[in-house]
């Protein structure tokens, strides 16, 4: 359960969200509609938010087009991370469109974000990937340390964690609630460390997130349902996603599906 802080009526309380490329830059294009409703929901909350954006289906595609021309997966990592900060130019464009408080370049590391999430200073700040080798995961969760953030909102195109894929798999089993642990061992059987390619959280990501006790929650799904998961997740009510703690974590009462 995270506890909300109030200094002078304002509530500082940092919430940081990792955001799935391809929920902002689809095959057929900018997904518009997306970008203004998570600013809508933003917008309409009194948390400080870190928001990490991820590189979709564009990211994967840059690096098999890097792989294919004969390049090292350095190289096809250095590339999709481009692709990361221009789904983040994306966001932070949407937010200042919104009229939102928002740290107006995409922060490149985590000093500069942390230096914009200053008391004061901004409400949002939005990254993209920082360094070859590095997933967007970990960076999340390095940027929720980095913010003291004790809750990370991991939002893509899967409504929950599975013990495979459902998209193939129609007996995939659906985790309401997991440990660190359990995460961990999840995680072990599908991070293949290589750009583009997807599972369920990386296993760097979720050691990080075990060491500081990062509140974990996986969400997703078609537009108009994440949208309302995400303003759910971010206000610690009822969710239809995964929630990951310690072993003996309690969630807040409302916050299981």
């Amino acid at each position: 359960m995270v506890l909300e802080l109030y200094l002078n009526g304002v509530c500082i309380v940092i919430t940081v969200l990792s955001v799935g490329g391809s929920l902002i830059n689809k095959e057929n294009g900018i997904d518009t509609e997306f970008l203004k409703g998570i600013a809508k929901i933003l917008k309409a909350d009194d948390r400080q938010f870190g928001i990490v954006t991820g590189g979709g289906w564009t990211a994967r595609q840059t690096a098999n087009s890097v792989r294919a021309k004969g390049g090292s997966e350095f190289e096809a990592d250095e590339e999709a991370i481009k692709e990361t900060w221009k789904n983040a130019k994306l966001l932070v464009d949407a937010l200042r469109a919104a009229k939102i408080n928002v740290y107006p370049k995409v922060a490149k590391d985590f000093t500069e974000a942390g230096n914009a999430a200053k008391p004061g200073k901004y409400k949002i700040v939005v990254m993209g990937g920082t360094i070859p080798g590095i997933t967007t995961d970990t960076d999340s969760v390095l940027l929720a340390e980095k913010l003291g953030a004790k809750r990370l909102i991991n939002i893509s195109n899967v409504d929950a964690i599975y013990d495979s894929n459902p998209k193939t798999n129609p007996n995939a089993r659906k985790f309401d609630r997991m440990t660190y642990d359990e995460l961990i061992a999840l995680a072990n059987s599908s991070d293949k460390r290589t750009a583009g390619t997807n599972f369920v959280f990386d296993m760097l990501a979720c050691k990080l997130a075990a060491r500081s006790k990062i509140e974990l929650f996986f969400i997703g799904g078609q537009e108009a349902n994440v949208l309302n998961e995400i303003k759910n997740a971010i206000e610690g009510t009822r969710i239809k996603g995964t929630v990951v703690g310690e072993a003996n974590y309690n969630q807040t009462p409302e916050a299981s599906s």
